[in-house]
């Protein structure tokens, strides 16, 4: 214990001073230590020798603190004192703790300041000086790589125009850009890339602009400079604007060009040049150089594009036994997809499942269906194509083409080709074979026994055997409850049968299988217009015209509903959205016409009745209207024209003679219309009308016939009479008949006596009436008053010339047009 030394209150700390240390450590001061000058100016590098405050062998006045004795602060060599060491009364910090910012205490000096905050704010950056020449460079060059890249920007917008105009200024700024470097001495430093870049980008902006000779140019300043590596590729792309010219020739040049620019080691892309010159050769027409092309892909990597183009030019060649092989080939092509049954979930793997579910419809799933669809879309149209040719008939030549495809990897196609070949049947009007070949597949699996139930129950249905179709209706949809177009077929075949009720039903079932089946939806509109539900099947029609935009029976139907729900401002907008899609139909204009002459508007209609007679020149209906306006405005020589022609159409018909005649009377034409007059009795010579109009005319004429004329009036009217009392007396004679008849019969009788208003007898005391409106002997046919008119011109038509449709003759005009919409098209499935 005698060696223990315990520290008293008089004694200094023991961890004192270390926050103190010498000003000859401290870095910051050596700009003003005169010391550490003088050493970096002078040839000696070495500091004056410092002396230590306390020599190097003396020892401290301080006891040691441990039982090993006093501390003994040594100096070194250079007069450094140690850690520890003790100046002025104050301890030297240790540097690893001064170098970590610590002090033990915060009352010594300098305060715990570790990132040197107290120091204030760094000095501002030294600002880049942009007038140097490389500066501007470097900036106009990023000025030019924005612009291409904007105009590749605007390209995929589809801003063609704009992404051409961004291309060219990029071209001028990258010549500018040059020109700036060789001023400047730089002209080693060019940027090929960017050059490159510039002109590629502007070639396939004029080649998408359809700037063809522009585009070739910039091609060709590419493919000369031979400081450009691989720029003999893009002679492919002047191939491809030489094809989309039609220079076949020249596209075939550059392409074998590229070919030989492009190494064995890049076989698609030889491949895909290969093909392109194979198309340029059927284009020309020169079928054996495309052969070779093909062939010799088929021979290193066959795909089913070329081998379809292969069986085409076989079979413009006339090639059989080739066009075999060929399809042989076409079919064994690989696809490099996956088996659909990879997607099918296992009920034992919960993860595995959900892996499935979410790469069943993803987009490599998409691409491989896609795929799938276009090669049996292939085969399809190649055995169509070659099976009425590589066989003495197409029925064997299908025969074939179904056994290859069965020992194949579309087995599945087979069944499809049966069935493409019953409707090449139907297309050769041998419904007996085609319904022979549909019935085979009765005893089939049931997709397949759905497809062909379906398309018998239509044949069946165009040829008005409705219980035959309605019978492969049942059976296509016991094969196939979810198949929509047997749910419309079997709708269509309760339709025709007056079951309205009933035939929405299958077509909500159609729909409800197939939201956007069209058919479905167009006939379930004109079930519920049968129904007299006029909303629904407004509803109904407006949902398809969302789905079929330009569709004319959907704006003809929208069209016939508001009218029917009396709106005609609507009608009228519906009609006019329809001759904007087919502008030439003369019943949409008619109707148009009919619809403005309602509404009062006589000169849009006038339009669009004479717009539907140009296309149209023997719709009675609207040569009426055209005469009667004509008549109604005082011009009847134009009118004329309109009557003949009306005479032309229905020469049997006295009143449109009559027609002429009276506008030739109501023009002043007195001689022309005698002689019309005459024309008229000598083919219609029991015509009481145009007797009296004779012997009107010759009495106030001064004629000598007039005589005659009235001798003959005088007999026909005698001959009405007696026709008149014979068919009153008939009357009388079955009235007792008549009450003792059923409805049935009443309505024959009715429809008797209305057939017999066409006769002479009904006719005469129609016109009877109507003449006693006409002027008197001693007035003068030139009289342009309003009962002349009259007189004039309904004598053979009837007190009203303008009889606008009734709303029930409408609905069913309509309803006729919506019988010839509601057949199902073949849907080979």
């Amino acid at each position: 214990m005698e060696h223990v030394h315990l520290a008293g209150e008089e004694e200094d700390d023991l961890y004192s001073g270390y926050n103190d240390y010498n000003p000859t450590f401290d870095s910051e001061e050596l700009d003003n230590d005169a010391g550490f000058q003088q050493a970096v100016r002078t040839s000696h590098g070495r500091r004056p020798p410092m002396t230590a405050k306390f020599p190097g062998t003396a020892i401290g006045g301080r006891p040691l603190g441990t039982a090993f004795g006093s501390r003994i602060p040594l100096a070194s060599s250079m007069g450094r004192p140690m850690t520890g060491a003790v100046q002025d009364g104050a301890a030297r910090p240790m540097t690893a703790v001064r170098a970590a910012g610590y002090t033990s205490t915060m009352s010594r000096g300098s305060t715990f300041d570790p990132l040197g905050q107290s120091k204030g704010p760094a000095p501002p950056l030294e600002a880049k000086n942009e007038d140097t020449p490389e500066e501007k460079n470097k900036l106009l060059e990023k000025n030019v790589n924005d612009l291409i890249e904007e105009s590749c920007l605007a390209h995929g917008r589809g801003d063609l125009q704009l992404s051409l105009e961004k291309a060219k200024e990029a071209g001028r700024k990258e010549r500018a850009l040059a020109r700036q470097r060789e001023q400047s001495g730089n002209a080693d430093h060019i940027n090929l890339d960017l050059t490159y870049s510039v002109l590629f980008n502007l070639a396939t902006q004029y080649g998408n602009n359809e700037m063809y000779p522009e585009a070739l140019n910039t091609y060709q300043v590419i493919v000369k400079n031979k400081m450009f590596s691989n720029a003999g590729r893009l002679k492919v792309n002047m191939a491809n604007i030489y094809f989309k010219q039609k220079n076949y020739p020249k596209a075939i040049k550059f392409y074998r060009m590229a070919l030989d620019q492009i190494s064995n080691a890049h076989k698609e892309m030889r491949i895909k040049i290969m093909q392109n010159i194979g198309i340029g050769f059927i284009r020309m027409g020169q079928y054996t150089d495309a052969i070779t092309s093909f062939e010799h892909i088929m021979s290193e990597s066959p795909n089913i594009k070329t081998g379809f183009n292969l069986i085409l030019c076989y079979y413009a060649i006339g090639d059989r036994e080739r066009m075999k092989k060929s399809f042989q080939k076409l079919i064994c092509v690989p696809l490099g997809i996956d088996e659909e049954d990879k997607y099918i979930p296992t009920n034992d793997d919960t993860k595995a499942n959900l892996v499935i579910e979410a790469i069943k419809n993803d987009k490599l799933h998409q691409m491989e269906r896609e795929r799938k669809a276009l090669a049996e879309k292939f085969i399809m149209t190649s055995a169509k194509l070659i099976a009425p040719a590589i066989e003495t008939s197409f029925a064997a030549g299908f025969d074939w083409c179904v056994e290859m495809v069965k020992s194949s990897q579309y087995v599945e196609l087979a069944n499809d080709l049966e069935i493409n070949k019953a409707i090449t049947y139907l297309r050769q009007r041998d419904f007996n074979q085609a319904v022979e070949t549909l019935r085979t597949f009765e005893k089939k699996d049931s997709r397949v026994k759905s497809a062909a139930a379906t398309n018998l129950s239509f044949l069946f249905f165009l040829e008005k055997d409705y219980d035959q179709a309605d019978r492969y209706a049942d059976l296509a949809m016991t094969a196939d409850r979810y198949n929509p177009a047997a749910l419309i077929n079997k709708g269509n075949t309760v339709f025709v049968r007056h079951d309205y009720a009933k035939a929405a039903e299958f077509y909500k079932e159609a729909l409800r299988n197939d939201s956007s089946c069209t058919e479905a939806l167009y006939n379930l509109g004109l079930t519920y217009k049968r129904l007299v539900r006029l909303e629904e099947s407004l509803d109904c029609f407006l949902k398809l015209h969302a789905i079929l935009r330009n569709s004319a029976q959907v704006m003809h139907q929208l069209a016939s509903l508001y009218e029917m729900l009396e709106d005609p401002h609507q009608a009228i907008e519906w009609l006019m959205q329809l001759i904007s899609v087919t502008p030439t139909d003369p019943h949409v204009l008619a109707k148009l016409g009919e619809l403005y002459d309602s509404e009062g508007d006589k000169s849009q209609a006038f339009q669009y009745y004479y717009e539907s007679f140009r296309y149209f020149p023997s719709n009675i209906e609207v040569i009426e209207w055209l005469g009667a306006y004509y008549i109604d405005t005082q011009f009847c020589e134009k009118a004329i024209q309109y009557f003949e022609r009306a005479t032309l159409i229905q020469p049997t018909q006295v009143k449109w003679q009559l027609m002429v005649a009276s506008c030739y009377r109501r023009s002043g034409n007195y001689q022309r219309a005698l002689e019309t007059y005459k024309d008229i009795h000598r083919k219609f010579p029991d015509n009481v009308e145009c007797l009296r109009f004779l012997v009107r005319l010759c009495t106030d004429m001064g004629l000598k016939e007039v005589q005659d004329y009235a001798t003959k009036l005088k007999k026909v009217e005698k001959m009405k009479e007696i026709r008149e009392q014979r068919v009153k007396s008939a009357r009388e004679g079955s009235a007792r008949g008549r009450r003792e008849n059923s409805a049935s019969s009443d309505v024959d009788i009715k429809a008797d006596s209305g057939q017999s208003s066409h006769g002479a007898s009904a006719k005469g005391e129609r016109l009877s009436a109507r003449l006693r409106a006409l002027p008197g002997a001693n007035e003068p046919y030139e009289a342009s008053s309003q009962r002349d008119i009259d007189a004039s011109y309904v004598d053979p038509l009837g007190p009203q010339i303008e009889r606008p449709k009734t709303a029930a003759k409408k609905r069913m005009e309509d309803d006729e047009f919506a019988d010839e919409e509601l057949g199902e098209d073949l849907l080979p499935e």
